[in-house]
């Protein structure tokens, strides 16, 4: 075993994270969708969304067998719904090709939605205590500071290195500490800022440490502009109800409820009024635009203008599924988009 090994499984045993909600089990299950959540999401703002996920969802079968609403239902507000759309998927997958148990094999894991190498692994140490690599983007961060690794660690070229510096590093005992061992040190002792390098049990070793490039590593990604889009979401309202349409499977809030959009509209009431009624049949005169909502995604920034229209006569039946009329409070714990909801939050505060 490595000294890095070794100094990391010992200090993980007394100084690590061990009451975790979806620590000291060995179910894949629990393992498998505690991981996925945790992608691009930091722990605390896990914890709440994990317990109710589970209390739902108890089983993969369970999981297997809800409607994708319902699944994003709870998702809402955790981002990233594409996790959420293929661990659905993937329980159904494992019903349907592996009798509903969660398979071992290490490849045969890679297979599932939304599973790639380093997500396998960790479900792999965790759950079947096999020797497998881990790379996310804490265990990135902390290899990079400790053996002085410059680049963008999601450079095709840096991430090679990464690997298989990561691979020789691998103990072949304690894979569960080891494991999480990295997790921890990267989550809470080698942060992004302000690490705390006087407690890291790997600081006698650490080339950045030593070399004062502690704030330089892991080298940062290239700065691109981000591009700003501008959309007009209308709101129609009848009485307490406001009517929602559903997303698209894939893109942007895939699967979720929404008000309808449109990037380009005209800047008149007569024209919202006529959009309304070409395409859902309902007669609606506007009122005054809300304050505009801006949302960050990783590629680009909404801006998003709400358009409230009241109906002068109550709505006819759908000409088309895939819209529903909501009072306001249902429609807040549907499966919708955050900016959504702060917007029919604020509908609340402010009825008129």
């Amino acid at each position: 075993m490595t000294d890095f090994a070794s100094r990391l499984i010992t200090w993980q045993k007394i100084h690590g994270r061990h009451d975790l909600p979806w620590q000291n089990t060995t179910d894949p299950y629990a393992i498998w969708v505690s991981e996925i959540m945790l992608q691009q999401t930091q722990v605390t703002a896990v914890i709440g969304y994990y317990a109710k996920f589970m209390a739902r969802f108890p089983t993969i079968s369970a999981l297997a067998n809800a409607t994708q609403d319902e699944v994003l239902q709870h998702w809402s507000g955790l981002g990233y719904y594409s996790r959420a759309r293929n661990l659905h998927h993937a329980a159904q997958t494992i019903v349907d090709e592996h009798d509903g148990v969660f398979p071992q094999d290490f490849d045969t894991i890679q297979t599932l939605s939304g599973i790639g190498r380093s997500t396998a692994a960790a479900i792999a140490s965790f759950a079947f205590h096999q020797v497998q690599t881990i790379l996310d983007g804490n265990v990135k961060r902390v290899l990079t500071r400790h053996f002085a690794i410059s680049g963008w660690p999601s450079t095709p070229k840096v991430e090679k290195s990464l690997w298989l510096l990561a691979e020789k590093l691998l103990p072949q005992s304690d894979m569960v500490a080891y494991t999480q061992g990295l997790m921890d040190l990267g989550a809470t002792i080698c942060t992004r800022s302000k690490p705390k390098c006087t407690l890291c049990p790997l600081n006698d070793s650490c080339l950045a440490r030593e070399q004062n490039l502690t704030s330089v590593l892991p080298t940062s990604k290239p700065k691109k502009s981000i591009p700003e889009k501008n959309t007009t979401m209308l709101i129609l309202r009848q009485g307490n109800e406001v009517m929602l349409v559903k997303r698209p499977p894939t893109g942007i809030w895939g699967g979720l409820w929404s008000f309808p959009e449109y990037e380009e509209i005209a800047e008149t009431t007569n024209d919202y009024a006529a959009v309304v009624l070409d395409q859902f049949g309902i007669s609606a005169i506007a009122n005054n635009a809300l304050p505009t909502v801006s949302h960050a995604f990783t590629h680009f920034k909404l801006h998003i203008k709400p358009q409230p229209l009241a109906l002068t006569k109550q709505a006819p039946q759908p000409r088309e599924a895939g819209f529903i009329w909501l009072s306001i409070e249902d429609a807040i714990g549907a499966a919708i988009p955050t900016p959504i909801r702060n917007i029919l939050l604020s509908l609340l505060k402010h009825p008129s």
